[in-house]
């Protein structure tokens, strides 16, 4: 296949996967060997998108690559989109997700032990989104199962992998500049104590 007509091919493949596709898949289906040739068409494919400045990208997201709307239109996207149904996650579901996305694999008893209630809910609702899955049970006594998060989970919050989560120190660094432009001063430990 001519270099040019196999561009257009791996483009096709990006464009109609509904999933993000793995360079394994885009090789098995145009019969390549060559890791090397498909990374440098995707590399390829991505750097005319932006440098054409067009509304579309080609983005690394769990492992595989799918074509997104770039960020900078997603004001107009809003308006599109309003009054579509969209499944949003509830403030108790999204603490439990980012304890079990910094934490896992752990288990139910450990997430209620961090969050001070109780997820059965919770964590039947991120199960039946398969945003987290059992994987594996824990060697202690009652061998209860622990839990991860998914490859849906990643493709859902646009992460290559977990190693793209903010860092915690990242959320310190963010809630100390929100105290300033509040105006709150730090309190230290001897202004805590109380004077007689």
């Amino acid at each position: 296949m001519e270099e040019n007509n196999l561009k257009s091919a791996v483009e096709a493949l990006i464009f109609a996967s509904e999933k993000p596709i793995t360079l394994e898949q885009i090789k098995k289906v145009l019969g390549i060997t060559d890791n090397a040739s498909v990374n440098k068409i995707i590399g390829e494919l991505s750097s005319e998108y932006e440098t054409q400045k067009r509304g579309i990208r080609v983005v690394e997201v769990a492992g595989g690559f799918q074509m997104a709307t770039c960020a900078v239109f997603a004001p107009f996207l809003k308006k599109l989109f309003k009054n579509r149904y969209s499944d949003k996650l509830s403030r108790q579901a999204l603490e439990s997700l980012a304890i079990i996305a910094y934490k896992q694999p752990l288990t139910k008893a450990e997430i209620e032990s961090l969050r001070s209630v109780n997820v059965d809910g919770v964590m039947k609702s991120l199960l039946d989104k398969n945003l987290i899955r059992i994987c594996g049970r824990k060697k202690i006594p009652g061998r209860p199962f622990v839990f991860g998060t998914t490859r849906e989970f990643l493709e859902h919050f646009g992460l290559k992998s977990l190693q793209d989560l903010p860092k915690i120190e990242d959320f310190t660094v963010m809630a100390q500049k929100k105290e300033e432009e509040a105006g709150i001063e730090p309190v230290s430990p001897a202004d805590l104590e109380v004077k007689e």
